[in-house]
């Protein structure tokens, strides 16, 4: 009897170790501003530029992606202050709109209060977050940061005193960047490394699930692995860069032609940016191939009947073939169907955006530095 209570109770506080955040899928920017009919002026005015967040200027990166989704609630202060947030891999900084904020954008979206939070803590540096299109500005503070459960102590943040007018279709309010401190701007700790400092994670590694169709299932799990959301082995990738979650890609394949990324090249692995996105060349070789036709301005569409016969893209990781079949990378909506692969300009960085996500349960090890990829369920 003994020893079967040692057994449980050893288990009991391996499963407190494990905290999920469930992650909400919502409607995009592109749907809501379709629904008013405004969606192809702001386009023209906001031209889709997911590679901005990774050009280093020693500004906070931040991206203007309408496809975006997914979000998750984390609150800030004493008493709790709660704000939605994307959670990105592809920046570094955690950053809410402010009651100094007027722009158009904080009017529509939940606003820190400094006076009302007794932990909080005004920081000396400014901060300023460059869009795709405009910026935003404002200052850092610190105060407690409650995520999925686990407080994180004395957490650097950015508040915003002016925001991008785009900001304002965006179902989130701010951001929450996941990758290393490396690329943060002014230097901040990012939040998942202090939950590892102080101790409030069993293990330095997060992992994310992003589910297809449902609103519900998706999350984040910090400190674990969650074995229900994956099947068969995971295979673990070294990072070639910890900066962003940057891997090497040796080639992109369609029926074992390589269509893109000839010789190798360089992937970033981004819950912040919805497509995969590569160079335009090479994106418009792959939709070439599979069947697409790219439109003016740069939506790649088919015919919503041609899906079963299209063909699987493979990505060739590290030596590891990953395959997302077409009912993965087009995606359906009330205006027709499109394919999930986005172009910008020469920029040889690939980004494996939630298109490649929901296909593979992502395991994110800052310790190891390396990411793991299973087969998600």
């Amino acid at each position: 009897m003994m020893k079967w209570l040692v057994v449980l109770s050893a288990l009991v506080a391996f499963s407190e170790c494990f905290h999920k955040l469930p992650l909400i899928k919502g409607k995009t920017a592109r749907e809501e501003l379709q629904e008013r009919g405004l969606w192809e002026d702001y386009r023209k005015q906001y031209p889709y530029h997911p590679m901005a967040k990774f050009y280093q200027d020693g500004t906070e990166p931040m991206t203007n992606d309408a496809d975006l989704s997914y979000y998750g609630v984390v609150s800030i202060g004493t008493p709790p202050q709660s704000f939605k947030v994307i959670f990105d891999t592809g920046s570094s900084n955690l950053w809410v709109p402010s009651v100094y904020c007027s722009s158009q954008a904080c009017q529509n979206h939940k606003k820190f209060n400094p006076q009302q939070s007794s932990t909080f803590k005004w920081g000396d540096q400014p901060l300023s977050i460059q869009y795709g299109t405009g910026s935003m500005t404002g200052r850092l503070a610190s105060d407690i940061v409650e995520v999925g459960g686990i407080s994180v102590n004395n957490q650097v943040f950015g508040i915003s005193q002016s925001e991008a007018p785009f900001m304002a279709y965006m179902k989130a309010d701010g951001i929450l960047g996941l990758a290393f401190q490396s690329i943060a701007s002014d230097n901040v700790v990012p939040v998942f490394d202090n939950m590892v400092s102080q101790g409030l994670v069993s293990q330095p590694l997060f992992s994310v699930y992003l589910s297809s169709n449902s609103q519900q299932g998706s999350e984040v799990v910090f400190g674990g692995i969650d074995s229900s959301h994956y099947t068969g082995q995971i295979t673990w990738i070294p990072l070639t860069s910890a900066t962003y979650w940057q891997i090497q890609m040796d080639s992109v394949t369609i029926n074992g032609q390589t269509v893109a990324c000839s010789g190798g090249c360089q992937a970033i692995i981004d819950t912040g940016t919805s497509l995969i996105v590569g160079p335009s060349r090479d994106i418009y070789n792959m939709n070439a191939w599979v069947g697409a036709s790219t439109t003016q301005n740069g939506d790649a569409t088919v015919n919503c009947q041609n899906i079963q016969s299209m063909p699987e893209v493979t990505f060739t990781l590290n030596g590891h073939a990953f395959t997302i079949p077409a009912s993965a990378y087009v995606s359906q909506s009330y205006y027709g169907c499109r394919t999930g692969f986005g172009g910008e300009g020469n920029q040889q960085l690939w980004i494996l955006g939630d298109v490649f996500i929901r296909q593979y349960y992502s395991i994110f090890d800052t310790q190891g530095q390396r990411i793991g990829l299973a087969q998600a369920v």
